[in-house]
């Protein structure tokens, strides 16, 4: 199965730039019709992970997606799953 992958550890500390990333990973899963976007915003304080559900949790966002997975084996992954 073909999955995206985001890797928020390079960008962490620019704001803007962290929600443009997640609306192009999500762009990007619903052209190419993609069902699992793997999203790491990393381990650390949690803030970033945080951030990242809150962006999730929007209304607008989530119509978008089928839903969100925590990785119960690492706490600093995030998947998001598709139904194309």
């Amino acid at each position: 199965m073909a999955k995206l992958k985001l890797d928020l550890h390079p960008i962490f500390n620019r704001g803007g730039s962290i929600d443009a990333e997640l609306h192009r990973v999500l762009d990007e899963a619903e052209e190419k019709r993609i069902k699992l976007v793997e999203v790491i915003p990393g381990k650390g304080s949690g803030q970033l992970k945080k951030r990242v559900l809150r962006f999730l949790d929007r209304p607008d966002i989530k119509q978008r997606y089928h839903r969100i997975e925590k990785d119960s084996k690492n706490f600093g992954r995030v998947f998001i799953h598709f139904r194309h």
